[in-house]
């Protein structure tokens, strides 16, 4: 398990997310902290986490403007 904070990156964080999660391990668990502005950024990185095989395991507000994706990495 990893944790991963992209709240640095505003809301450029969507690439930054694609490569943790491709650089991870299948079957790995990576929590991804991210800022959000409007909760279109959370859609889009739900999405994506879909779309390169992961499972959703948890996408909850951390604070006013932070949140937490947990994904688990699909096995190949």
């Amino acid at each position: 398990m990893r944790r991963v904070d992209l709240r640095h990156l505003k809301s450029d964080f969507l690439s930054a997310l694609g490569q943790q999660i491709k650089a991870g391990e299948p079957g790995e668990v990576i929590i991804f902290l991210f800022e959000i502005g409007d909760f279109s950024g959370v859609a889009k990185a739900v999405n994506l986490a879909y779309n390169l095989n992961c499972e959703v395991m948890n996408s909850l507000k951390f604070n006013q403007v932070d949140w937490v994706l947990t994904i688990k990495k699909g096995k190949i």
